[in-house]
C-alpha cells in the first residue's frame, strides 16, 4: 500500500476522532483543563466546533488548530476559503502545499 502526503491528514484526523471517542466512552471529559470535545459559539478543546474555535482538530467560521477547517482557518493542515498553514487548501491559501500546487499547475 502506497501512502501519499495527501492521505496523511485524513489518517491523523480519523485517529484523533477514534481517540476522542475512546476517551468520551471512558468518561474522560477533560485533559489538562481543556475539554476533549467542545462545541458552542466559541469553543476551546482538543476537538472543537463553533463559530470561533481553537483546538487540535477545530472547525468553525474562524478556526485555529493543527487541523483547522473553516472559512478563515489557520493551522498546519488548514482547509478554508482563506487558509494559512504549511499544507493549506482553499481559494486563498498560503502555505507550502498551495504554492507547490500553483507552480505545478502553471508549468
Amino acid at each position: 500500500m502506497d501512502l501519499e502526503w495527501e492521505d496523511v491528514p485524513g489518517i491523523v484526523v480519523i485517529g484523533l476522532l477514534i481517540i476522542a471517542l475512546g476517551l468520551t466512552v471512558a468518561g474522560i471529559e477533560t485533559i489538562a483543563g481543556f475539554d476533549v470535545l467542545a462545541a458552542g459559539e466559541s469553543a476551546v478543546g482538543y476537538l472543537a466546533a463553533g463559530n470561533f474555535s481553537v483546538g487540535v482538530l477545530s472547525t468553525g467560521i474562524f478556526s485555529v488548530g493543527i487541523f483547522a477547517a473553516g472559512i478563515f482557518s489557520v493551522g498546519i493542515f488548514a482547509i478554508g476559503i482563506f487558509s494559512i498553514g504549511i499544507f493549506s487548501f482553499g481559494i486563498y491559501a498560503a502555505g507550502f502545499y498551495a504554492v507547490q500546487r500553483h507552480i505545478k499547475a502553471s508549468q
